[in-house]
C-alpha cells in the first residue's frame, strides 16, 4: 500500500487475555482517519501459551497488511489479582515483540493518560471514552467492543501526544474544554 509523504499509520492496542483490541488510523495532512478496528478473540484458547502465540501471529499479520510506522499500547494498570496482572503483562509483552520484530516503533501510555488525552478527564469511564471518540471521529462506535474503542483511544492518544493539534497555536491549553471554548468554529 503506497502512502504519500505526509501520510502515516498508527496501530493502537488494548492488551487483554480474552479480548485484545486493535485499531489502525491513518494520518493524512494532520487529520486522523480510521482504517480498521476490532478485537482478537482469545477465549477459545484454553492454554495461555496458545493465546500468546495467537496474539503474536495476528498482530504481525495486521502489521503486514497496514504497515503502521508506530504502535501505541496501553500499559497494564495495577490490579488486585497478581495472576491476572502477570497474564496481562505477558500479553502486552508479546504484542510489543510482534511490533518490534516488524520494525514498528512502540510507545506505552497509561490508561489515565489515554483517557486524559481523549476526554480531558483521566478518570473517565469506558463509555464516556467511546462517546468522545464517536464525536471526534464523526461516526457512531456503538457496534464495537469497548476493547476496540480503547485501542482507538490509544492510537489517537499517541497522535495527540506526538502531533498535538493544540501545540503551536500560540496559546497553550491544559484541556480540551478550554481549547473548544476558544475555537467553537472548529468543532464538528
Amino acid at each position: 500500500m503506497k502512502k504519500e509523504k505526509n501520510t502515516y499509520r498508527l496501530l493502537g492496542v488494548d492488551p487483554g487475555t480474552n479480548l485484545m483490541g486493535y485499531a489502525l488510523i491513518e494520518i493524512e495532512s494532520k487529520t486522523p482517519k480510521l482504517l480498521d478496528m476490532g478485537v482478537i478473540y482469545l477465549k477459545k484458547f484454553e492454554d495461555h501459551q496458545q493465546k500468546l502465540q495467537h496474539i503474536f501471529e495476528r498482530l504481525q499479520s495486521i502489521i503486514d497488511i497496514y504497515q503502521p510506522t508506530q504502535m501505541a499500547i496501553e500499559a497494564p494498570f495495577f490490579g488486585k489479582n497478581p495472576q491476572s496482572m502477570l497474564k496481562l503483562g505477558r500479553a502486552q509483552g508479546v504484542a510489543i515483540a510482534a511490533a518490534m520484530t516488524k520494525g514498528v516503533g512502540i510507545t506505552e501510555y497509561s490508561p489515565k493518560k489515554i483517557k486524559q488525552s481523549i476526554t480531558g478527564n483521566g478518570n473517565a469511564s469506558k463509555e464516556q471514552l467511546a462517546a468522545m471518540l464517536s464525536h471526534q471521529m464523526g461516526f457512531a462506535l456503538d457496534d464495537y467492543y469497548l476493547d476496540a474503542t480503547d485501542a482507538l483511544a490509544t492510537a489517537l492518544c499517541h497522535f495527540y501526544q506526538t502531533g498535538n493539534p493544540l501545540a503551536g497555536q500560540g496559546k497553550r491549553y491544559n484541556d480540551w474544554s478550554s481549547f473548544v471554548k476558544d475555537h467553537e468554529d472548529r468543532v464538528k
